[in-house]
């Protein structure tokens, strides 16, 4: 029987929750909900409704795995099917090349993000500061208490942005009915990349493996499962809803436009901050950036740790050059001279496109008796990870044929 919390528990206990929604509420989020309300106004919506449930669900599944085995995902997959090794390494090979590409093609979106926020203030081409700041990245990441106080400034800026962006949503008075009608799916002619882009950013692969190492470091026995499904659902709610008003401000200030700068994004800030919007939304882009610049390579390097037994620390050279690897590709993708916001929304497409690889592993993995005992899925989580899964697979494909 699960313990009982006071809320003034639950409140306190957040923590694993958060850093996640701090992963995903990164340049790529701002672009793609951009993107989407100046593209077609509340359409949308539905996307971001569809990734709240989505979110709220799989990280829960992440999260209770790693307070129950005390293990992360990567380890629990690799032992579970220890005992079939051609299933066990066609899934480490599949969750490998799916994490490690996303991964690439993220980095290569948060260094784009970054360096748009920077081009705004300084006026540098953004093909150009990309490399510069990726060089700085990389330096960062193995600075370990540096990254740690950066972070935790960061997040003051990032948190200040998403204020910004929900008390504009409410100034610029969008139409309620209208609104309503975003949540039931439609795809618009054209949309079906910027539908898979809005998912992918938010339901992130790799973070699904972070939530689980971080739910283990942080709670250390099941009776405090309460503590960290409360952690999860508020965190996941907290970030649609800082997606959702960044959509809606767009859709109301914005529809119609062309969206290719931050100093085009800023518009939709202009009802609050008048001629601050595009410095502000400039260093918020930094902010927001940064943060996920840092986290993308270790996530990808942690999760590949787990499947392939590397020691989780820079010690090991596998796990250093993961890091520098993923950090090197993103360079790559952010110099190539394409138009920044296509980058972005493109990385965050990749990402969606191998989700449905992740969330089917996942679901495998917390329905199985023997890894999680009596705190397997019920089977309503698990009719809710296979609707996941469905949803998410039909969304990818369409998009893969789309791009053909």
């Amino acid at each position: 029987m699960e313990h009982k919390y006071t809320l003034k528990d639950k409140i306190k206990a957040m923590g694993p929750g958060i850093l996640v929604v701090g992963s995903f509420i990164g340049p790529g989020t701002v672009t793609s909900a951009t993107s989407a309300g100046a593209g077609y106004g509340y359409a949308l919506l539905w996307t971001v409704v569809f990734s709240v449930i989505a979110v709220v669900v799989m990280q829960e599944m992440a999260a209770r795995l790693g307070i129950v085995t005390q293990n992360g995902l990567a380890e629990e997959l690799v032992k579970d099917l220890s005992d079939r090794p051609p299933l066990k390494w066609f899934m480490v090979i599949l969750v490998a090349a799916a994490i490690t590409l996303g991964g690439f093609a993220y980095m290569g979106g948060d260094l784009t993000g970054t360096a748009i926020g920077l081009s705004a203030i300084t006026g540098i081409p953004s093909n150009i500061i990309a490399p510069i700041w990726g060089c700085c990245v990389l330096v960062l990441i193995n600075i370990g208490d540096a990254v740690k106080s950066l972070e935790k400034l960061l997040s003051i800026c990032v948190t200040i942005m998403a204020i910004v962006f929900v008390v504009t949503m409410i100034v610029v008075k969008p139409d309620l009915g209208e609104l309503l009608t975003g949540v039931v799916p439609t795809v618009p002619e054209g949309s079906m990349l910027t539908c898979v882009s809005l998912i992918g950013t938010t339901v992130v692969p790799y973070n699904m493996f972070i939530h689980a190492t971080s739910a283990r470091k942080t709670w250390h026995d099941p009776k405090e499962l309460p503590l960290a499904r409360f952690d999860t659902t508020i965190s996941m709610i907290i970030g649609g809803i800082i997606t959702g008003s960044i959509m809606v401000t767009a859709g109301t200030v914005m529809r119609g436009m062309e969206v290719n700068s931050a100093i085009d994004m800023a518009v939709q800030l202009e009802p609050t901050l008048g001629d601050f919007s595009v410095p502000f939304l400039g260093l918020g882009l930094i902010a927001a950036g940064v943060s996920s610049a840092v986290i993308t390579p270790l996530g990808v390097s942690y999760v590949l740790a787990g499947l392939f037994g590397w020691e989780m620390s820079k010690k090991d050279k596998r796990f250093f050059w993961t890091n520098i690897a993923v950090v090197v590709a993103g360079i790559i993708v952010a110099a190539t001279g394409f138009n920044p916001i296509a980058i972005i929304m493109t990385a965050q497409a990749v990402n969606g496109v191998f989700l449905p690889i992740i969330v089917f592993t996942l679901v495998y993995v917390t329905s199985r008796q023997r890894v999680m005992g009596k705190y397997k899925n019920s089977m309503i989580r698990n009719v809710l990870g296979a609707g996941v899964f469905l949803i998410s697979l039909i969304i990818g494909v369409n998009s893969v044929i789309s791009l053909f």
